[in-house]
């Protein structure tokens, strides 16, 4: 087969009016959450503008093709390769004159956001980390009016500030990665920014911005070599391709008072409590990929196929799963979940890259791993899996390559201390690093492994 340059003209499909604005464009966007808009009984009617993060490379590369991209479903079996046209406008996230207008736009429903846990530069309770330079940085500039923000809320805040001055009516708020509660906890951090820039604002963002919870799932790998090749073999050249996993997961929680795609016609669930799920979804696979992300390096592997098969890995995941399950209720069903999950991870054809899951740890394990060890604790267990899980983080923090961590100075700070492992826990959990029996045991199992041969017999 001929390939030919992605169009909308030879791809058959029409651009639908930009109805959505979202920030952090890349390849678990494009796999998901734009993927879904598109597969959406009513795609013609909504249509994407995004910005990146930190380089407009893929603005540009998307714009190059109108916009269009090609998904490849990668199975253990083959491949279903589809264009994907949801996307009509791609900028530089440094662009806040097009953010402002977008947004500012009656039509523009939705803000959606991918920009990883620890892009939102948020503590725990949702209040902006002072001690992140960047949010420091934004809180000044919003404050002054002078200059202009460079974090994803200081940037969603001064979009949002154009939307009330331009009288557009309410909007939702969808973030889109793994925290918990991350509707109410964005909106804690978008209202103190608000507050620090105008109290008119933040008056304005009380009644007239939705924060809707949301839980994703689908494996999206970083591009590879070779990803293009597939386009090619379905007939496209395309030069912003994306490989991604079949299976795909979205549950939301909240109201859209400017209305929404019909993203249910397309897969995914609206429910009232999205709790449960979020649980099962952070605890089973987010946490089984963060104990593969430490153990699985540790032990010599460079993906998630590599460091399921390893029977050592498998039984750290296969604990952490039996935690999580009992505190999840029935109806999530988590056997079959993690059912699931074993056949997802050992998928050899999805090159999922441990180096890339362990980036930002620290702030991962808080959400992912954590949580359960509190449980653990509270019911009068003593939490071996999780103790495990952050032994074998703190191994890897320790004897493996760096990777890049949100919370460095803080992780630095920890190894050079008189109470290294106790230290470290607490970087990732105060709670737990206060429980001496919880450290005791972290302690032992880091212990252990630093003796763990850093490859394994192939």
């Amino acid at each position: 087969m001929t390939a030919q340059p992605l169009s909308r003209a030879a791809a058959g499909l029409g651009t639908p009016p930009p109805r959505i604005v979202h920030l952090g464009l890349g390849a678990f966007h494009r796999a998901h959450q734009a993927w879904y808009t598109a597969q959406a009984d009513d795609a013609a009617g909504w249509g994407i503008a995004a910005f990146t993060g930190r380089s407009p490379r893929e603005a540009e590369a998307l714009t190059a093709q109108e916009c269009l991209y090609t998904v490849a479903a990668r199975g253990a079996d083959g491949d279903e390769v589809e264009v994907v046209g949801s996307i009509v406008e791609a900028h530089d996230g440094a662009d806040l004159g097009v953010l402002r207008d977008l947004v500012a736009r009656p039509e523009v429903a939705v803000v959606t956001l991918t920009v990883t846990e620890a892009g939102y530069r948020l503590l725990p309770d949702g209040a902006p980390d002072l001690d992140d330079s960047a949010m420091a940085a934004d809180l000044a500039v919003l404050r002054a009016r002078m200059g202009e923000p460079v974090t994803p809320l200081g940037r969603l805040v001064a979009a949002l500030d154009a939307r009330r001055r331009a009288g557009a009516g309410p909007i939702a708020v969808v973030p889109c990665d793994n925290v918990p509660g991350n509707g109410p906890w964005v909106r804690t951090g978008v209202l103190a920014l608000a507050a620090a820039t105008d109290d008119a604002l933040a008056a304005w963002v009380e009644d007239h911005v939705s924060f809707v919870s949301t839980s994703v799932d689908r494996i999206t790998p970083r591009r590879a070599a070779g990803d293009e090749l597939l386009a090619r073999e379905a007939g496209w050249i395309d030069g912003s391709p994306i490989v991604t996993e079949p299976f795909a997961d979205w549950i939301l929680s909240g109201e859209f008072p400017a209305g929404r795609p019909a993203w249910e016609s397309a897969g995914a669930r609206v429910v009232d409590d999205i709790e449960p799920f979020e649980h099962r979804k952070l605890w089973m696979l987010n946490g089984a990929h963060s104990v593969l992300a430490s153990l699985g390096r540790l032990r010599g592997h460079a993906t998630v196929a590599e460091a399921i098969a390893d029977p050592v890995c498998r039984e750290l995941v296969e604990d952490v799963w039996d935690a999580a399950a009992r505190h999840l209720p029935a109806d999530v069903d988590a056997a079959a979940y993690r059912v699931a999950l074993v056949e997802r991870f050992a998928n050899p054809r999805i090159v999922h890259r441990l180096d890339q899951i362990a980036a930002d740890s620290s702030v991962k394990l808080a959400a992912r791993i954590a949580p359960v060890a509190r449980l653990e604790l509270g019911a009068g267990g003593d939490a071996l899996p999780a103790a495990a899980a952050l032994g074998a983080w703190i191994g890897a923090v320790r004897r493996c390559a760096p990777v890049p961590d949100a919370r460095e100075r803080q992780l630095g700070d920890a190894l050079l201390s008189h109470d290294p492992v106790r230290a470290l826990v607490g970087v990732v959990d105060p709670d737990l690093a206060s429980h001496p029996q919880f450290v005791a045991e972290v302690r032992i199992r880091a212990a252990a492994l630093a003796d763990v041969p850093t490859t394994v017999a192939p």
